[in-house]
């Protein structure tokens, strides 16, 4: 897997803390930092996710891609799911994540404990997002199964 990530004020008049990611498998995400209003030259444009808002993002991907799998594997009528992410991050640099909570909202007729078994999985075994984030976050998980 590769990135190639690439600041977009480098070149001409444009300044600011915007990057524009290239990925392997052909894709574009922007990302931008918050404006700094005590140092503007330092702070972003406030026009996309934050890096560590992208981290989250793709954390939630992650696992809400297990949990549709898994259940799907599993026989189970899933016509929808989401997952909510919470964090809080330490005070000083690295500001890493320290605590995550992910609520599951699964749609379709889901046993509650097939639902159960599929997020632990995914946050036990195979989201990879998840597992490295847990090494310095807290992370809890709750879930509510809605008719379609």
């Amino acid at each position: 897997m590769e990135c190639t990530v690439s600041w977009t004020g480098a070149t001409g008049a444009r300044s600011g803390m915007g990057f524009l990611a290239e990925t392997g498998s052909g894709h574009v995400l922007v990302m931008d930092g918050a404006p700094d209003a005590a140092k503007p030259e330092n702070g972003g444009q406030n026009l996309a996710p934050r890096p560590m808002e992208t981290v989250l993002a793709g954390t939630g991907g992650c696992t809400a891609y297990d949990v549709v799998l898994i259940l799907k594997r599993g026989r189970h009528d899933v016509q929808g799911c989401s997952v909510k992410l919470t964090s809080e991050r330490a005070p000083a640099d690295p500001k890493v994540f320290t605590k995550i909570h992910m609520h599951f909202t699964v749609a379709g007729k889901v046993p509650p404990e097939a639902v159960e078994r599929a997020i632990a999985m995914s946050h036990d075994k195979y989201c990879s997002a998840s597992v490295m984030l847990a090494k310095t976050a807290e992370i809890t998980t709750s879930f509510e199964v809605v008719a379609a």
